[in-house]
């Protein structure tokens, strides 16, 4: 079953997004990152050219033809190429349909209002179907 963390009272969605898929690459895990919005799929691609100081986070587009042999990926829709990620990254408002298909979810919930509530909807949809979820609170690591 796939095991969810949810990361709340994030500052900036797509920082907390380019820091945990550095950090599941440092662990060698594969990440697709859901980011429906063609706009979030840009400002996420660009901003993994440079979220590290001396490197950046290999990854491309989902359908690219190197994408079996890329780290991170970017889909911006359901039609996700079965290749093995072991973590989906959700930048969608929306539970992705396909989640059941990785080992971990990453949720990512920033202080605004309307993303605070989309992000209870997906808590309550996962806790509700038997869905173990680990929370982490970003104002207390900060």
């Amino acid at each position: 079953m796939t095991s969810i963390d949810f990361y709340f009272n994030a500052g900036d969605r797509l920082d907390v997004a380019c820091r945990l898929a550095g950090k599941a690459l440092q662990q060698k895990k594969r990440v697709l990152i859901y980011a429906p919005q063609p706009e979030m799929a840009q400002r996420i691609d660009r901003m993994l050219w440079t979220a590290q100081a001396v490197s950046f986070i290999p990854h491309c587009a989902a359908h690219d033809a190197l994408a079996a042999e890329t780290p991170v990926l970017i889909a911006s829709d359901e039609s996700v190429p079965a290749h093995a990620c072991e973590v989906l990254l959700n930048l969608s408002a929306e539970c992705p349909p396909f989640f059941e298909r990785h080992e971990r979810l990453l949720e990512i919930v920033s202080l605004d209002d309307e993303e605070r509530l989309a992000g209870r909807t997906r808590f309550k949809f996962y806790r509700d179907r038997g869905y173990e979820i680990r929370n982490h609170d970003l104002a207390k690591a900060e």
